[in-house]
C-alpha cells in the first residue's frame, strides 16, 4: 500500500488522527513542564486541497469536508474545537482550501516555548516541509530515515514528550519495522506518549502487528479503529487504526464521546463503525 499523503490529506484517517493529536496536546500543554513533540514521518506539512493529487481521490471531501463547519453536539463540539479551530485558522476566511499536516497542526496547538522536531526522509517533501515550518518558534526539520531519527532523538532532553509515528506503508514489511521501531523507542523513552497510525487493509497482517505490540507488555495503551464502510467495498482505504501508548488518563473517555459523532459524519455505508479498546493492565 502506498500512502503518499498528498493524495489522502484531510481524509477520514487524518481527521481521526488529528482529532486525537489535538486532544493529547491539549492535555499535555495544560501542565507547566516543557514539552517536546517529535514527528518522524512529517510529510510536507501543508496540503492544497485543490491540488491535482487531492483532486484525483477527493478523499478529503469524505473526511474533513464532512466535519468542518458542521454543527456538532455541544460536548463533542467542545472536544473537537481545538482541532477544528486550528484548521480554520490555517485556512483563514472563506472556504476550506488547505489542510495542515501533523507537524503544522501540532505547532499550532503547542506553546511557543515547547519544541517541535519534524523529520522527513523524502528529499522533495523535506524541502516543502521546511517551507511550511519556516519561522515557527522552537522548531527543527530533519532529513533522516524515520527509524534512525527515533534512535537519535530519544530520550528528549525535557523527558516529557509526544512521538508521532505515521509510516507511508510503502515497504512490504512496514508493520514489522513499526513494531520493532516502537520497541526500540520505548527502551530509550519508556514514559513518552506515542501516537501510532496504521491502515487496516489486511486483517491478518494487522492482527499480527497488534499481537506484537501486546507482546511488549505495555501497561497503558488505547487502540482505536474507525471504518467508513465495509472492508473490500471500496478500492481505497476504508478503515484506519491508532495506537496511543501512555495516553492521557482522560483520553479514553473523550474518544468515547467523539468517535460516535465522527463515525456518523464520515460513515458512508454498511460496515461503518468504530472500536475503542483499552489495553491498560
Amino acid at each position: 500500500m502506498n500512502y503518499r499523503h498528498a493524495y489522502h490529506a484531510g481524509n477520514f484517517a487524518d481527521v481521526l488522527k488529528h482529532a486525537v493529536l489535538a486532544l493529547i496536546l491539549q492535555y499535555m500543554t495544560a501542565k507547566p513542564q516543557p514539552l517536546r513533540v517529535i514527528d518522524v514521518h512529517a510529510g510536507i506539512g501543508s496540503y492544497d486541497l485543490d491540488s491535482v493529487e487531492a483532486g484525483k481521490t477527493g478523499e478529503w471531501q469524505g473526511g474533513i469536508g464532512r466535519v468542518f463547519g458542521c454543527e456538532l453536539p455541544p460536548e463533542a463540539g467542545a472536544l473537537l474545537a481545538p482541532y477544528l479551530d486550528a484548521v480554520a485558522a490555517f485556512n483563514g476566511p472563506g472556504q476550506l482550501r488547505r489542510y495542515p499536516g501533523s507537524p503544522v497542526l501540532a505547532r499550532a496547538l503547542m506553546r511557543k516555548s515547547d519544541t517541535l522536531v519534524a523529520n522527513e526522509l523524502h528529499a522533495e517533501d523535506f524541502a516543502r516541509l521546511k517551507d511550511a515550518l519556516h519561522g515557527a518558534p522552537n522548531t527543527k526539520a530533519l532529513n533522516l530515515d524515520a527509524w534512525v531519527a527515533l534512535k537519535s532523538l530519544l530520550p528528549p532532553p525535557e523527558r516529557r514528550g509526544l512521538v508521532l509515528i505515521d509510516p507511508p506503508f510503502e515497504a512490504p514489511d512496514e508493520f514489522v519495522r513499526l513494531s520493532a521501531g516502537l520497541e526500540e523507542a520505548l527502551r530509550r523513552f519508556a514514559s513518552g506518549t506515542y501516537l501510532i497510525w496504521y491502515p487496516i487493509k489486511d486483517a491478518r497482517e494487522v492482527s499480527r502487528f497488534l499481537l506484537d505490540v501486546r507482546g511488549l507488555g505495555l501497561k497503558k495503551v488505547l487502540n482505536v479503529t474507525l471504518a467508513v464502510c465495509a472492508r473490500g467495498t471500496n478500492p481505497g482505504l476504508t478503515e484506519t487504526g491508532l495506537l496511543v501508548v501512555n495516553p492521557p488518563y482522560v483520553l479514553a473517555g473523550q474518544m468515547g464521546r467523539v468517535l460516535p459523532i465522527l463515525s456518523t459524519l464520515m460513515g458512508s455505508g454498511p460496515g461503518a463503525g468504530y472500536t475503542l479498546n483499552d489495553w491498560s493492565a
